[in-house]
C-alpha cells in the first residue's frame, strides 16, 4: 500500500541518521543514544530541537549529515525515490504515483515525472541563489559552508543554525532577516504553489485570476496568519517586552518570528524573555504551521480557513460552508475536523506525558510556570517548528523520547493515518437510527 510508503522511508532515514550523528559526535563523552537519535529525528522531520548545541557537538562530517538529513525530510524520501525511478527506469509504478500524489498535490493524475524534476531543480537553484546572498551578506559570519547549511536549512524549514543563538545575532540586520523570510515562505507555501507561482511568471495562467483556486487560498491565508502574527507579536512586546530593542528592530524581529513560527524554527528574539502573549500567539501559529504539501508541519493553513468557514456558516445558518467562493465538499469538512481533533489529542497527550516525567511527583509551587513551557515545547515538536524556551537539554530521556515520537507524528502527519484507516475500513450497508442528542 502506497500510505505506508512515507512511514517506512522515514524511520530508515532516522535510524541510519542516529547511526551517523552519533558516529560523527565530538563532544568528550560521546553522543548519548538517546540525543543522538532525538537529533536525527529533529532533522529528518525537519524540526529543529536540539538537546546539544548543534555547532560544537559535531563534527564537519556530522553537519553535513544534518544537512544531508533535513534536505531529505523537506522535499520528502518519496519525491527523491520516486524521481530516482524515473530517471533510471524512464517510468513509475502506479503506487509511486499515488504515494506521490498524494502528498505533494493530492491530485494522483499529474505528470510525477515532469513535476518532480521541476520540483528538485527549483528548488536546489533557491537554496544556492539563498546562500550566495547570506555569504555576501555575513561573509565572515557565516562562511561558504555555514552560507549553505543556513540556506538549506531555512528552505526545509528545519530551523537547524550552527549558532548558539540561531539568528539573535543579525536581529537588526534588514537583508539577512528579508533573505531567511524569502526562504522560508517559499520552502513553507507548498510545492504546488510555487511551482505555479514560477509558471505564472513566465506567462502560463491557471484560471482567470492567474492562479487556480487552492493556490488563491493558500497565499491569501498565508499571508494572513503572517502578517496579523506580526502584528500581534509586536504589540505584545512593544507594551510588556524587556528586551530593550529599538520599535524598529522590535518589528523586524516581530515579523521574522511569525515568519518563523510557520515552521522553520529560527529565532532573532530571545524567545525565554517573551512576554507570555507574545509565547501564546506563537504556539497558535506553531500549531497551524504552513501549507499542505510543503516543508512545513501543523494542521495546515488550509485546515483552519475550511474550519473558520464553518463556524461562520454555522452563525450565519448557511448550509454550506464557502471558502472564496466555493463550497467545500463534506469530506474535505470530516478531515479538517479529524485533523484538528487528532492533533490536539498529541499535543495534550504528550503534555499530560512531559508533565509526568519531568516532575510530575513535585506540588505545583514547585514546578511552576512549566506547563507552559510544555505546551510551548509541545506545539513547537508537533508542527515541527524547533522553537523553544530553553527547556529541551534537560529534559529526561523518557521526555526526550516522547518529543521524538510528537515529532515524527507531526512530520507524517495525522492525516496519513486518516488516509490508512479509510482505506482499510469497508463502508456499512446499513445505518443507524437517528436519536436528538442535547449538546452544550
Amino acid at each position: 500500500m502506497p500510505f505506508f510508503l512515507p512511514v517506512g522511508t522515514f524511520i530508515l532515514a532516522i535510524l541510519a541518521g542516529t547511526v551517523l550523528l552519533r558516529a560523527t559526535a565530538i563532544l568528550p563523552h560521546g553522543l548519548p543514544w538517546t540525543d543522538a537519535l532525538f537529533m536525527a529525528t529533529s532533522a529528518v522531520c525537519v524540526t529543529g530541537l536540539v538537546t546539544v548545541d548543534t555547532g560544537t557537538a559535531f563534527s564537519p562530517e556530522g553537519h553535513w549529515v544534518l544537512m544531508g538529513l533535513f534536505q531529505l525530510g523537506g522535499l520528502g524520501l518519496m519525491t527523491y525515490t520516486s524521481l530516482v525511478f524515473y530517471l533510471w527506469r524512464r517510468r513509475v509504478s502506479l503506487t509511486d504515483r499515488l504515494a506521490v500524489g498524494q502528498a505533494l498535490l493530492q491530485d494522483p493524475s499529474f505528470h510525477l515525472g515532469r513535476f518532480l524534476i521541476r520540483v528538485v531543480r527549483t528548488v536546489l537553484v533557491i537554496e544556492l541563489a539563498g546562500a550566495a546572498l547570506i555569504y555576501a551578506l555575513a561573509p565572515e559570519g557565516m562562511g561558504l559552508f555555514g552560507a549553505l547549511f543556513h540556506a538549506v536549512s531555512a528552505f526545509c524549514n528545519a530551523g537547524f543554525s550552527l549558532f548558539p543563538d540561531s539568528l539573535m545575532q543579525w536581529q537588526g540586520a534588514v537583508g539577512m532577516n528579508i533573505v531567511f523570510m524569502l526562504l522560508i515562505t517559499f520552502g513553507g507555501v507548498g510545492f504546488a504553489v510555487l511551482d505555479e507561482c514560477l509558471l505564472l511568471a513566465r506567462g502560463v495562467r491557471f484560471g482567470r485570476r492567474g492562479l487556480s483556486y487552492p493556490s488563491r487560498v493558500v497565499l491569501g491565508t498565508s499571508a494572513l496568519f503572517t502578517f496579523g502574527g506580526a502584528v500581534l507579536i509586536f504589540g505584545s512586546e512593544m507594551v510588556g517586552g524587556t528586551q530593550g530593542h529599538s520599535v524598529a528592530d522590535t518589528a523586524l524581529g516581530a515579523l521574522f518570528q511569525s515568519v518563523s513560527c510557520r515552521t522553520a524554527g529560527f529565532n532573532t528574539l530571545d524567545i525565554g524573555n517573551m512576554t507570555n502573549v507574545s509565547l501564546l500567539i506563537m504556539m497558535l501559529l506553531m500549531f497551524v504551521g504552513g501549507s499542505p504539501g510543503s516543508c512545513a508541519g501543523g494542521i495546515k493553513t488550509t485546515t483552519v480557513r475550511v474550519l473558520w468557514a464553518f463556524m461562520l456558516a454555522q452563525f450565519r445558518g448557511r448550509g454550506q460552508t464557502v471558502v472564496a467562493g466555493r463550497a467545500v465538499p463534506a469530506e474535505n469538512l470530516k478531515k479538517a475536523f479529524a485533523l484538528f481533533f487528532c492533533a490536539s489529542c498529541a499535543v495534550l497527550l504528550a503534555v499530560l506525558f512531559l508533565s509526568v516525567s519531568e516532575g510530575g511527583n513535585l506540588p505545583h509551587r514547585e514546578v511552576r510556570g512549566q506547563l507552559a513551557d510544555y505546551l510551548f515545547e509541545a506545539i513547537s515538536a508537533f508542527g515541527t517548528v524547533g522553537l523553544s524556551t530553553g527547556i529541551t537539554p534537560d529534559l529526561s530521556p523518557p521526555g526526550k523520547i516522547c518529543l521524538a515520537v510528537l515529532m515524527f507524528v507531526g512530520r507524517i502527519g495525522p492525516i496519513w493515518l486518516l488516509t490508512l484507516l479509510q482505506h482499510m475500513q469497508t463502508e456499512t450497508r446499513y445505518r443507524w437510527p437517528e436519536g436528538d442528542m442535547p449538546v452544550g
